[in-house]
Formats: structure tokens, sequence, C-alpha cells
């Protein structure tokens, strides 16, 4: 089966802020090792200077189960942070619009 494109969307446990931030850096190391699969992926935040809510990612996989295989060893999600994950076909409109992925 060839690579589709996932929207990943995550929801944080309500007040885990200090979690988030002590597991920040081994998270973005995991995304770093991962990222011919992680297209992109960022958190998500009511404001810029507020704690995430949680994060977006696009990814390339083969299937859902994919993606929920892949998911699991990422630092936020096996130390517990995440409270809900969304796992969405994703199909990129407008080809011609400067490219994130």
């Amino acid at each position: 089966m060839s690579p589709v494109l996932f929207a990943i969307l995550f929801t944080d446990k309500p007040g885990h802020g200090a979690l988030r931030a002590e597991q920040l850096q081994a998270h973005i190391d995991w995304v770093d090792a991962h990222k011919e699969q992680v297209l992109v992926a960022g958190s998500l935040r009511h404001e810029p200077s507020d704690v995430p809510k949680g994060g977006l990612w696009v990814v390339e996989a083969p299937s859902k189960q994919a993606v929920m295989d892949l998911l699991v060893s990422d630092p936020f999600y096996t130390c517990g942070l995440r409270q809900s994950v969304k796992v969405l076909h994703w199909s990129k409109a407008l080809e011609h619009h400067r490219a994130l992925v």
C-alpha cells in the first residue's frame, strides 16, 4: 500500500504543563528521528504565550494503524501527557500554494 497523508490532532491532559516541559526535549528528538514520516509537527495554543493544549502533525504512512503504531512510541504519548488522539485522512488542496509538505 502506498503512503497517504494523515492529520493527527492531539489534546493534552489539562494541568500537565510541567510534564510537557519535562518531556519536551525527548519529544523533539523523537520527532526529528521520525522526520521521514512526521512531515509537520507543532503545538496548539489559544495564545502564543499559553501552555500548549495539544498538537498537530501531518504524517505520511500507509494506514491509520501505521500512524497509531508510530505515535505510541512518542515520549509525549508514553509519559501519559495525551488525553486524546484523532487520526484523520488529509488531502492537500491548492498544490500551487507554498508547501509545508
